[in-house]
């Protein structure tokens, strides 16, 4: 996305976003962080409609991410460009990362019934998941699913249904 289209959509110059916006990577920033927010409505909505079994909650958090992307692709992609962004110096995007992070984090260690200590283990599963699901959002921005056999139409279907055979390994140990 560039500078000239975020004005156009918003109906004002090319110029005006930078009376409000020291730099482009500060208007992207902003967006990411306005991105992650919905992001994050997204994935507590999921929660609360999860019935409180860990497996569930971990099923309806990797759907939660898919359902998102899939309708946000954009934001999707603003959030994912770290070279667009300044992730580090923004206020919210680390925190709100993490805050995800930690929740897949103890939702797979829920759903396993990890004991302390076994930590590492838990961090890479929770690396895996993250990777299936950014894979899975990152495979529809890029037009992929075709080459996989699979119609434009079907490919939430097909991502939604890739989380759960991952949450199903991962909770079967």
């Amino acid at each position: 996305m560039s500078v000239r289209e975020a004005a156009r959509r918003v109906g004002v110059s090319s110029g005006a976003p930078f009376r409000h916006f020291a730099s482009r990577e500060a208007l992207m920033t902003a967006l990411a962080e306005q991105a992650m927010a919905l992001f994050r409505i997204e994935i507590e909505a999921g929660q609360r409609r999860a019935s409180a079994d860990p497996r569930s909650r971990l099923g309806a958090l990797g759907h939660s991410f898919i359902r998102w992307a899939f309708r946000f692709p954009t934001h999707f992609q603003i959030i994912s460009s770290r070279h667009l962004i300044d992730f580090e110096g923004s206020a919210t995007l680390g925190l709100d990362l993490a805050a995800v992070r930690a929740l897949t984090v103890e939702l797979i260690a829920a759903a396993q019934g990890v004991a302390p200590g076994n930590e590492r283990d838990v961090m890479r599963r929770a690396l895996i998941a993250r990777a299936l699901v950014y894979g899975l959002a990152r495979m529809r921005v890029d037009g992929q699913f075709p080459q996989w056999d699979i119609p434009e139409l079907a490919a939430e279907v097909a991502a939604l249904d890739c989380v759960d055979i991952l949450v199903e390994l991962l909770a079967s140990n």
